[in-house]
């Protein structure tokens, strides 16, 4: 044993290989030392569970192998198969080519961030997307802040601490991550108070339940990502806001999704616009950038100017505030807006309004090119019908026809997880014990590396 360990080479002896020497330029070279000794140990505890010592080749392969694992970044790329277009665990929203651009801009040069290119002196980073904002929603004023659970605490925070909130049953909600509406409200140190019942909540609960001494606000929470069907209630955003001018309150609503478009006529139930809200009265409304606007991650807060200012002038705003990169892609989101151009634009309203041929077609092509490859020739390959989804808390129940290519495998656990870990790694889902790729979340620039994945994954795994 002894012998064998005295033949383990040096860390140096490594280091000139023709493996390693030229990585110290790339890497540095105490992440190249880092990964040799590495592998120096691993061969130590071999070599004292009786194997034989490896070979100065050997050795340099493997510290070459767990180089290249620990020098990747751990967020890459993936390919989203699922048909979830808002796929939160993804990335949500994917972002345009002109917020793309937008972003590498402002990241590469100087920008007018907080500058009056006019007045030549301090401007607002606030207005860039605010101005944008009001012209797209008429709405008198807009903040934005980092995310939409940032905009609920600081408008809580801003309005209601110490106060009481008055919020329906129905609507303390839960969203990703375990984070709940009361929680987020105790964190901003108002106090709830609950109305109705988990289906059926009046006018008359609210009206009862104010006290001009106590009452900070009234909220209203989007269902967002779960429905109540059947024997239900609920009073109109209307009626709301009829009853918080009445009492001398603010009405805020936590929209969710923040759709800007009406989701009607690509076949889907109607999702709540922030235009149709403002219309309704509500005088702060709350949304994700990152849901069903297709923008940023980022809390938009939409409304009444002199509430905005109070927002604004909290210093909770500056722990949320948005950096010079998100504003840059949400900007040039809403400029695609003002310009008509969503839908042919921003990938989600893409995924949203493709067509069910363009589906079929795609997925027959990516079909044809597995079947040609005299190893894949055999596979059971389909194109089936199917349904995507929306998403990312967006459209409960909701989903759109597509068309999938279908593998059904003794081993389809096993190939979705080596699927996984492909290059680019490909994230499909499962049904009915058949692995699904679907089109419509797979960009069209994507397919050929799509189907390279699928070929060597394929060919490479015993099905």
């Amino acid at each position: 044993m002894q012998s064998q360990l005295r033949q383990l080479p040096s860390v140096d002896k490594l280091l000139q290989t023709d493996q390693l020497a030229p990585l110290t330029a790339i890497h540095g070279r105490a992440l190249v030392v880092e990964a040799i000794r590495g592998e120096l140990d691993q061969a130590r505890r071999r070599i004292m569970a009786g194997e034989p010592a490896q070979s100065l080749d050997s050795l340099a392969e493997a510290a070459l192998t767990r180089l290249s694992v620990e020098a990747r970044p751990s967020l890459q790329p993936v390919i989203n198969a699922t048909g979830v277009i808002i796929h939160t665990n993804l990335g949500r929203a994917l972002l345009s080519r002109r917020a793309q651009q937008a972003m590498q801009q402002a990241a590469s040069a100087y920008s007018n961030l907080e500058y009056n290119l006019e007045a030549g002196d301090r401007g607002s980073r606030y207005a860039h997307a605010a101005d944008l904002l009001c012209r797209l929603t008429g709405a008198e004023a807009a903040v934005v802040v980092n995310n939409n659970a940032g905009a609920v605490i600081l408008t809580l925070t801003a309005l209601a601490r110490d106060k009481e909130v008055i919020i329906s049953r129905s609507q303390l909600v839960e969203i990703g991550g375990g984070f709940r509406i009361p929680d987020i409200m105790a964190q901003s140190g108002a106090r709830l108070v609950e109305v109705g019942t988990t289906n059926r909540t009046y006018l008359r609960d609210y009206e009862q339940a104010v006290d001009p001494d106590r009452t900070g606000l009234l909220l209203s929470v989007h269902h967002s990502n779960y429905q109540i069907t059947g024997f239900t209630a609920q009073p109109t955003l209307a009626e709301l806001a009829e009853l918080a001018r009445r009492c001398h309150l603010p009405l805020m609503e936590d929209l969710g999704s923040g759709t800007l478009l009406d989701t009607l006529p690509f076949g889907l139930a109607h999702e709540p616009t922030i235009q149709e809200s403002l219309v309704a009265g509500v005088d702060l409304i709350t949304a994700s950038g990152d849901k069903l606007l297709g923008g940023p991650q980022a809390g938009l807060i939409l409304g009444k100017a002199a509430l905005i200012e109070q927002l604004k002038k909290h210093p909770l705003i500056r722990a949320l505030r948005v950096d010079k990169i998100t504003l840059a892609a949400l900007q040039a989101t809403l400029l695609a807006y003002l310009e008509g151009k969503a839908t042919t634009e921003i990938p989600v309203w893409r995924m949203i309004s493709t067509d069910i041929t363009t589906l079929a077609r795609r997925a027959q092509k990516w079909r044809r090119a597995l079947l040609n490859i005299p190893q894949l020739a055999h596979l059971p390959l389909q194109v089936i019908e199917s349904a995507s989804t929306v998403g990312g808390g967006s459209l409960p129940g909701q989903t759109l026809p597509t068309r999938a290519l279908a593998l059904a495998v003794s081993s389809i656990d096993a190939l979705a997880a080596q699927l996984r870990q492909s290059d680019p790694p490909i994230i499909t889902r499962i049904d009915n014990e058949r692995l699904l790729l679907d089109p419509r979340t797979v960009l069209p620039e994507q397919d050929k590396t799509l189907i390279s994945a699928l070929k060597h994954t394929l060919t490479n795994y015993e099905l």
